[in-house]
């Protein structure tokens, strides 16, 4: 019952990110974001990961990005590596190597008592031009309790 209650506030944020977006213009879904993140550490305020991105455009094309996603809040304990997978909406359906350079910035959670789950709602990049999906879902296996603000920075390969 907690679990789903935790999850439906992490909802109720995504809906209200989603509906905060300025000039509600139209959005195209033009690929996915695929990461894969280092282990983390919660230390009660916060964490951080380093992580590796892959962007495959809905042509196929892909393109490399390093990030790190920083979390201010509650989390408690420690998960292994896991992966993070966005649907990725944008503006304009033209997409390129640095589209989804940038900051994102929204609310997540993650709940883990051996494998776990966790969602992220995050909007930015270049311009505020770039939505990851609203929900996104995240696997790890650890014991760990987080909600909280997180900021994700993403750059091409090497530069971030």
């Amino acid at each position: 019952m907690r679990m789903m209650r935790f999850f439906g506030a992490i909802g109720a944020l995504a809906l209200l990110c989603t509906t905060a977006l300025p000039a509600r213009a139209e959005m195209f879904r033009v690929g996915r974001l695929l990461c894969s993140s280092t282990p983390r550490v919660g230390l009660v305020l916060g964490s951080a990961q380093e992580l590796r991105c892959v962007f495959v455009t809905r042509s196929g094309r892909q393109y490399i990005y390093d990030g790190r996603i920083r979390r201010v809040g509650l989390d408690l304990g420690v998960t292994s590596a896991g992966t993070l997978s966005w649907a990725v909406f944008a503006k304009n359906s033209q997409v390129g190597s640095g589209t989804l350079r940038g900051n994102y910035v929204g609310a997540s959670g993650n709940l883990a008592f051996g494998p776990g789950l966790g969602a992220n709602v995050l909007i930015g990049g270049s311009r505020r031009s770039v939505m990851l999906q609203p929900l996104s879902i995240e696997r790890s296996i650890g014991l760990n309790l987080a909600a909280g603000v997180t900021n994700l920075t993403l750059g091409p390969r090497g530069r971030r």
